[in-house]
């Protein structure tokens, strides 16, 4: 059943990924107004709450364990209800034999592979803030998944089409390397957000009203909590506790380290001041473009690409005003465009194959398609999705609400009470 050091490791990673959802629900939730803040936070529950429902019904068949179907998904039937993986032996549940091979229980894939499609769909939320139905967020979740995040996941990570061993790799003659999930989490999330946003508008007031963030100490605690929780996306993702998941959190580091001062330099010179929305900016942008090649950069590498980022990111996040989509918290600025900066980059950083660093063209080519092929894929079938949705049951709140706060709309709650507050304040001057 695996190493014990394996298995504790991988179980360990899964739990820092898990933590990345509650980490985008304090970044996001600190960039909005105060009367939005709840709503980002219940929009990230919503996505662990409906991942993990519809990962355990179909979504894990689909990406890992199902019969491949034109290298694009697995069947849904064959791990439904994860069949394919627990077993109860008297009386106790657990995991079957996964062979003398397997580097630690088939069951702990499963945990490790559900918190990476939670942590996905949680990123879109940034750029839907302060104006869509939570109703039609939780049919939406359920819809990505299936479609969208699993077949994904499949393709790149379980030997379909956009694999090393896919078909584009064997026709172009060079392995694709994703190594953590900059085409499956941040383009494929990325390009879901602005589908999405161009389906459903903009909100009221953009780009003439300013939209300050509340509470930027929200925003720095997410920032920290994705960074800690990163070390189990990438190192994790060496599968075992090994030197690979040693030097990819050392990658990890150096790239976001060098982003976010990237970032803070690029800022300093634009507006006179390094901010502490900078700051966290940087970070997210750093960890998102090394998230593809933390295993195959040196060092030195590592803290160009994430160099490169943070100062690309950073002129990114105002394309949206110059192109007049309302992507609220720039999922598309930081996401989208650290995403495909790490993963082209690794055609040309890349130890031995990338274009610097001894290899030739190819590596470079297959990084571009396989990026170009994600964009296409979760383009269109986010738009027949979020399409759907805009046209059934909706996915505004009305003026009225989104102007009060969604908060209220919503969940009937306010994060702050500021009458209260003021109410008290005021019985004891008297």
């Amino acid at each position: 059943m695996g190493d014990a050091g394996n298995a504790a490791w991988m179980l360990t990673s899964a739990s820092l990924v898990f933590l990345m959802t509650p980490g985008v629900a304090f970044f996001y939730g600190g960039m909005v107004r105060a009367k939005a803040v709840l709503n980002m936070l219940m929009l990230s529950t919503a996505a662990l709450a409906v991942t993990g429902v519809v990962w355990t019904f179909w979504g894990w068949s689909i990406a890992y364990a199902g019969t491949d179907i034109g290298g694009i998904f697995g069947d849904p039937a064959t791990g439904f209800l994860l069949k394919d993986t627990m077993v109860a032996t008297n009386g106790v549940w657990g995991s079957v034999d996964g062979g003398s091979d397997a580097a630690y229980p088939p069951s702990i894939n499963v945990a490790f592979q559900v918190t990476f499609a939670m942590i996905t769909v949680a990123l879109i939320t940034g750029a839907l803030a302060e104006r869509i139905k939570f109703s039609t967020w939780m049919i939406f979740v359920a819809l990505w998944i299936t479609f969208v995040y699993a077949p994904m996941a499949h393709m790149v990570w379980n030997g379909g089409l956009l694999s090393p061993d896919g078909a584009i790799s064997q026709a172009i003659g060079a392995q694709a390397h994703d190594f953590a999930g900059g085409t499956v989490v941040h383009i494929n999330a990325a390009v879901a957000a602005l589908v999405t946003v161009l389906i459903i508008g903009k909100r009221k007031g953009f780009p003439k009203e300013p939209f300050r963030p509340h509470n930027v100490p929200f925003v720095m605690l997410g920032a920290f909590l994705l960074w800690f929780g990163w070390f189990g996306f990438n190192a994790g993702s060496a599968f075992a506790a090994n030197g690979t998941a040693g030097y990819t959190w050392v990658s990890t580091t150096a790239a976001t380290s060098a982003a976010t001062l990237g970032w803070l330099f690029t800022e300093k010179i634009r507006s006179g001041h390094y901010t502490a929305m900078g700051a966290a900016s940087g970070m997210v942008a750093g960890l998102v473009a090394i998230t593809p090649a933390a295993d195959v950069v040196s060092p030195l590498w590592a803290m160009v690409l994430g160099l490169i980022a943070g100062i690309l990111c950073c002129f990114a996040v105002g394309l949206k005003f110059k192109l007049g989509y309302d992507d609220s918290l720039d999922v598309v600025g930081v996401h989208g465009v650290g995403g495909l900066t790490g993963t082209v980059l690794v055609g040309f950083f890349a130890q031995d194959t990338g274009l610097f660093a001894g290899g030739d063209y190819k590596q470079l080519l297959v990084q571009i398609v396989i990026a170009l092929v994600a964009i296409l894929y979760s383009g269109v079938l986010t738009a027949i999705i979020s399409f759907a949705l805009e046209k059934t049951v909706g996915w505004r709140v009305t003026e009225a609400q989104e102007v009060g706060g969604v908060d209220l709309a919503d969940q009937g709650e306010r994060a702050y009470d500021f009458a209260g507050t003021a109410s008290s304040i005021l019985k004891g001057v008297k």
